[in-house]
């Protein structure tokens, strides 16, 4: 009986004590383990239906031709939640390893659908490992990670990239980004400067309208084969992209509140031609393999206005063939008559800014744009390429038309709020809105006929961060 009054005692005392956050650090001998990640529900309106879930598709708008162009579509889903694992070892003093896993649900297989189960699988973010050199001042990453095109909030480093922190997965136009394979090294002089050099995984984006003259026939893609999905067509890569940045942070007084950065990018396409004797330009019959080359320059400048109160922030990119980087995923080249790859020249900027009213709640909005030139050439009479201004584009602004226009630029705003109900001890409960507005202009074609469209969205976002 006094065995049983003393464990009752215990249960007592165990029920009635106050619950606290599960340590969400672990250590398993040298390593310590780390998680982290949120749960979240959205729900997203937009005025046009671009059957899109949390990420919109800003070069995929419809036009009036499309029945979609005529229709709102709402959406609620949970495939934004994230899941973060962290493991960090010091092997010395000196030399410090990260193991860094990053995932979210907005991965979509052949069997994913909406219908009933909703299943939709889990997908790679970021998967990567660094090794850091103190006394060196260098560090090595290698896996997928946010490309070195994406702009940084400190220095050259991993996690922490200046991301919009807006709802949309697809983020900003003008935003430029990737998450890719890379094999990455960076130096840093005192946290002031910093170099880093990436090659990365490489893939090219294509024209609609793209064709070469008659008789000579394009290899430029192909489905998936082994490991990857048979319904999506892939590029033939030759040579990875190689991307290069400088970073400076200044010491003003004793702090560094301006973080300014230029990078370029070489890029290379690839493709073979096969060329018939019937071709109208005369080129010698065979077949060969053609690489061009693109990339671009771009740069950053972030801001500490006031500081803890307003952040500013400014970006742009500009050169040929770089439409993949962009959120509104223009195309990168083109064909040329004789059947090789034209890059096409774009120019893309944006421009944000963040209020911290409270410790519990920020402001923010950006404005942002992506535009393209035409890339056209003429063959005898026709002219073929991006943005030709022969194409006839009327059914472009009839329902059940055809419509074949090239979109030239993009223009997007976005505002919205994140208010953290609760944060404490166990964690953080915080809501958010986003209101966004998209305006999209086609080349000129036939007649002067210039076909425009845009989308208004509206999305919210109730997110659980439990770590």
């Amino acid at each position: 009986m006094t065995n049983m009054r003393t464990y009752f005692a215990a249960a007592l005392a165990m029920a009635s004590a106050t619950p606290a956050l599960a340590d969400t650090t672990l250590a398993s001998g040298p390593v310590t383990v780390q998680i982290g990640g949120f749960l979240a529900s959205e729900g997203v309106y937009r005025s046009r239906s671009e059957t899109a879930d949390i990420g919109s598709s800003y070069s995929g708008v419809p036009f009036a031709n499309q029945s979609t162009g005529h229709m709102s579509e709402t959406r609620f889903t949970a495939r934004q939640s994230r899941l973060t694992i962290m493991a960090t070892a010091d092997v010395n003093s000196d030399t410090h390893l990260t193991f860094w896993n990053e995932m979210d649900f907005l991965g979509a297989a052949q069997t994913a659908n909406s219908n009933e189960s909703n299943s939709y699988n889990l997908r790679i973010r970021n998967m990567y490992t660094t090794i850091d050199w103190d006394s060196l001042g260098l560090q090595l990453l290698a896996g997928q990670n946010w490309s070195l095109a994406t702009a940084n909030t400190h220095g050259i480093t991993p996690r922490n990239e200046l991301v919009p922190t807006t709802i949309d997965a697809q983020y900003v136009v003008g935003f430029n980004w990737a998450r890719q394979p890379q094999l990455r090294i960076t130096k840093n002089w005192n946290k002031e400067f910093w170099l880093a050099v990436s090659v990365e995984n490489p893939q090219t984006t294509f024209a609609g309208n793209a064709a070469a003259a008659s008789g000579v026939t394009v290899v430029s893609n192909h489905a998936g084969g082994s490991l990857l999905a048979n319904v999506n067509n892939f590029s033939l890569n030759h040579i990875p992209d190689v991307i290069g940045k400088i970073a400076w942070e200044p010491f003003i007084g004793d702090s560094q509140p301006l973080h300014m950065e230029v990078y370029g990018v070489y890029r290379d396409f690839y493709d073979r031609t096969l060329v018939a004797a019937s071709n109208p330009l005369g080129l010698a019959v065979g077949n060969q393999n053609n690489d061009t080359t693109g990339g671009g320059v771009g740069g950053t400048i972030t801001w500490s206005a006031i500081p803890k109160i307003l952040d500013l922030q400014a970006t742009a990119l500009t050169g040929s063939g770089i439409g993949r980087y962009g959120s509104g995923q223009l195309p990168d080249v083109t064909f040329r008559p004789d059947g090789t790859l034209a890059p096409i020249q774009e120019t893309t900027w944006m421009v944000g800014a963040t209020w911290h009213v409270s410790p519990l709640l920020d402001l923010y909005a950006y404005d942002g744009q992506e535009a393209q030139k035409s890339k056209t050439f003429t063959v005898g009479t026709s002219t073929i390429g991006l943005g030709s201004p022969t194409l006839n584009l009327s059914g472009c602004l009839v329902e059940g038309g055809s419509c074949s226009a090239n979109v030239e630029t993009e223009n997007q705003i976005n505002a919205g709020f994140w208010w953290r109900i609760y944060q404490g001890k166990f964690g953080s409960f915080r809501f958010g809105a986003q209101y966004s507005y998209i305006h999209l202009t086609a080349f000129g074609g036939a007649g002067g006929i210039k076909p425009t469209t845009d989308d208004s969205m509206v999305f919210t976002s109730i997110r659980y961060y439990p770590f």
